[in-house]
């Protein structure tokens, strides 16, 4: 997902339905995103979607990896 930012790039792994593992493969070198990131994993983890909620004062970094996870679970279930 190319963001205002950089480019966010999010691989997945499954364990059958339910989601593992979140790695980021590709980040924007920015504050926000360095301690951001974990937070949003930490909640994907949790949810096991990418419902999650944004991480308040990075609003792109959340943007950018939401939309990365969602095209990381649709590629998944096609």
């Amino acid at each position: 997902m190319d963001t205002v930012k950089g480019v966010f790039q999010v691989e997945v792994t499954f364990r059958g339905d339910r989601i593992a593992a979140v790695r980021m493969l590709k980040a924007p070198h920015h504050p926000q995103t360095k301690w951001a990131v974990p937070v949003l994993i930490t909640e994907t983890l949790k949810a096991q979607s990418a419902h999650i909620d944004s991480v308040s004062g990075a609003t792109i970094t959340s943007q950018g990896y939401k939309a990365s996870l969602q095209a990381a679970i649709d590629a998944k279930a096609s």
